[in-house]
């Protein structure tokens, strides 16, 4: 059992709360339910769904990465968010998001496990997004092709990924930006010279730039790629807390 604010202010501390002031996600805690906290969900996005399973198990409170306040958001507490609401503060479950901060930890953010779940030696960070670099690159131990990275973390992380390039050339500096990378975060990864760019989702826009870069490129779905921050951040608590914890897989095949 532990206090919700041992808890958020753990989270706050340890993922760093204030380290991206132009994240339009209100981070940290969006939602004040019991203070004490005996059960915690985790889980990639907020949903009525979430919020209707941590009623189901008596959890105290939920952890996301994409919360339900973004900037001036929500203005009318009516419809759909009236729901969300009604269904925390009527059980009493606090809802606590981290966006951006948990894409940019430079160890347990998404794009850190993700490097970590390759072996990915030399690791630094690199993409600047929101004054923070949100991405990660290092070196495989040895030369994989794109199709046998892809398979790798589908396996880690029950997904179906998407190759697009050639997915039989061996390559070994990879570069990974969870989520929707975008033109951007495409094209630097090839202005740095990198043999293969890792992402959640790859956009219309982005599809003659990978063409003619000769870099492949391995989509993991915007959802498969933002599971490894949110398993790890449940992992820390459980080491630091005696509280239950449980991830709840809702994918969204996106």
């Amino acid at each position: 059992m532990a206090t919700l604010h041992e808890i958020t202010t753990y989270f706050d501390d340890l993922l760093g709360l204030d380290n991206v002031p132009d994240d339009s996600s209100n981070n940290g805690l969006q939602v004040e339910g019991n203070q004490t906290v005996n059960k915690i969900l985790f889980s990639v996005d907020a949903s009525l769904e979430l919020f209707d399973i941590a009623v189901e198990c008596n959890a105290d409170m939920v952890f996301v990465h994409h919360g339900i306040s973004w900037g001036g958001n929500p203005k009318r507490f009516a419809g759909m968010d009236g729901d969300r609401l009604r269904t925390l503060f009527c059980n009493g479950i606090s809802l606590y998001a981290m966006h951006l901060p948990l894409d940019a930890h430079p160890e347990y953010g998404h794009n850190a496990c993700l490097a970590d779940m390759l072996g990915l030696e030399n690791k630094t960070m690199f993409a600047k997004y929101c004054g923070v670099e949100i991405g990660a690159i290092g070196t495989l131990p040895e030369q994989l092709t794109p199709q046998e990275i892809a398979d790798s973390l589908d396996a880690g992380l029950a997904g179906k990924s998407v190759v697009f390039g050639d997915a039989a050339k061996t390559v070994s500096k990879i570069g990974i930006i969870s989520g929707g990378a975008g033109y951007e975060g495409i094209n630097e990864a090839i202005t740095l010279g990198l043999d293969c760019f890792i992402t959640g989702e790859v956009g219309h826009s982005s599809y003659h730039l990978i063409k003619e870069s000769g870099m492949p490129v391995i989509a993991l779905g915007h959802y498969s790629s933002e599971k490894p921050g949110v398993i790890k951040s449940m992992e820390l608590v459980q080491t630091k807390f005696k509280v239950e914890c449980e991830f709840i897989d809702i994918p969204t095949g996106l």
